[in-house]
């Protein structure tokens, strides 16, 4: 069976690398198959690589070679949203983005925000990001209308519960149908909301137990039947230990390459990695085996 690569769009409300302007006075940015989003993570206590981008040179470092690698998307992060983890305050949270973002703007990649904040989100998207990636998928109405005043498309994420506690005991009675039916009903409510576009995000280990996480991976084909373009954002994540037998997190990069080019395979948009330059590479090889 042939398989055509699936063209996939986002639109901006204002410019970002790459985009071309429309007749509405938007950009719309454009691209073919699966492309990465690179994590970036300027935090102390991120479960994989928690202090390692947390000084600025080092994190344009790996930002710019992200960058050359050929992400699509920046996802900055400046506070842990692992499970168990404590939030941070404002303030602390955009001390560690804003010098960031400031220094990659205008380089020629798209910038992501990884903030559940709203004053953070605005804070970010005024010192030069174009995305917020929201775990808690856009329930705070202020985070929807932060996206929509600054033109900034969103990624709605499913979670239940909050990272403190959302894998003490995760229950769904259909997970498939429940997690789809979210993310379809909110990327409805936060458009008609005026945020320009969605990204949708089943939320792979936030609140979700093994069983839970490999229905929704099996199921990827049924989001990405619909109009949204949909991330899978599995990298590292203890589901490959649950699997592999691979305790520590800096060591799942292979089996995180697994599920990603699963997803690939059924029509996601984007994947989200740690090892961004190694998800170009094979994402971009398997495209090229596809009859």
């Amino acid at each position: 069976m042939t398989r055509v690569a699936r063209p996939h769009t986002l639109t901006f409300g204002r410019p970002v690398p790459d985009a071309e302007p429309d007749p509405d006075g938007r950009w719309r940015l454009t691209w073919t198959g699966t492309a990465v989003m690179g994590i970036l993570n300027v935090t102390p206590d991120s479960f994989s690589d928690g202090g390692k981008h947390a000084a600025l040179d080092t994190a344009l470092h790996a930002a710019r070679r992200m960058r050359d690698a050929g992400v699509l998307i920046l996802d900055i992060g400046g506070e842990s949203t692992r499970p168990g983890a404590d939030p941070v305050p404002a303030h602390t949270e955009l001390d560690r983005l804003l010098p960031v973002i400031r220094a990659l703007a205008g380089e020629g990649v798209v910038l992501s925000v990884d903030t559940m904040k709203p004053e953070v989100a605005a804070g970010a998207l005024r010192a030069g990001a174009h995305l917020i990636n929201d775990v808690t998928g856009l329930r705070d109405p202020e985070m929807v209308r932060v996206c929509a005043e600054a033109g900034a498309p969103a990624c709605v994420m499913h979670m239940q519960g909050e990272p403190r506690t959302m894998q003490k005991n995760p229950v769904y009675a259909d997970v498939v149908a429940e997690v789809h039916g979210f993310l379809r009903a909110q990327a409805a409510r936060v458009l008609a909301a005026g945020v320009p576009d969605v990204l949708l995000d089943p939320g792979i280990g936030f609140g979700k137990t093994l069983e839970h996480n490999l229905a929704l991976l099996r199921a990827t084909h049924a989001l990405t039947a619909g109009p949204h373009p949909v991330l899978i954002a599995a990298s590292r994540k203890r589901l490959i230990d649950y699997l592999a037998g691979v305790p520590d997190a800096a060591q799942r990069d292979p089996g995180s390459l697994a599920i990603h080019l699963h997803a690939a395979r059924q029509g996601a948009a984007l994947v989200r990695a740690h090892d961004a330059a190694g998800h170009v590479q094979a994402l971009r090889v398997q495209a090229a085996l596809e009859p």
